[in-house]
């Protein structure tokens, strides 16, 4: 119990910290830590010159969701990711506050190609990410994934709606 509420108390702090300007998914941040199994999930494809590489993903649906991401997760199983997406598409800005591992940010842009990737991100940073450009979706997965299945701008990705 007392440690549910530190942790509540302490997300409730770090809400408070996020720097203005910061995309409206941060500041839409909750003092309510979100389990991952209320995410809703679906299957991603990633097409690359290596072939076809398929993952299940979490889909940050609500503000409160995309502002919490994969923040307090410890471990990302490789064929393991969290998507975020935007309609109408839009420049998103992140950060790794409260993000324990490295992870590789994939941007998708309108055309549902791969528009840029950040890989191995900083844990705890609180520096921007952003994808510069427009873009309908970002994909999160383990740091390095990027680089070992050989991902690149240009590559197509395709998902379906969530389910759940």
């Amino acid at each position: 119990m007392m440690r549910s509420f530190l942790l509540a108390a302490l997300f409730t702090l770090g809400a408070l910290a996020i720097p203005p300007g910061l995309a409206p998914q941060a500041q839409a941040q909750s003092a309510r830590l979100i389990g991952l199994d209320e995410f809703p999930r679906t299957k991603l494809e990633i097409h690359s010159s290596r072939g076809k590489h398929e993952f299940d993903v979490w889909v940050a649906v609500t503000p409160d969701q995309q502002a919490q991401g994969l923040m307090f997760v410890r471990d990302l199983p490789p064929e393991r990711g969290m998507l975020f997406t935007a309609k109408p598409p839009r420049v998103f800005t992140m950060w790794m506050k409260n993000t324990y591992i490295p992870l590789d940010m994939v941007f998708i842009g309108p055309d549902g190609r791969i528009a840029k990737i950040v890989e191995r991100t900083t844990p705890h940073s609180r520096d921007l990410v952003s994808s510069d450009a427009p873009a309908s979706a970002i994909l999160e997965l383990k740091g390095g994934e990027a680089e070992r299945r050989a991902l690149r701008v240009g590559d197509r990705v395709t998902w379906n709606a969530p389910s759940g």
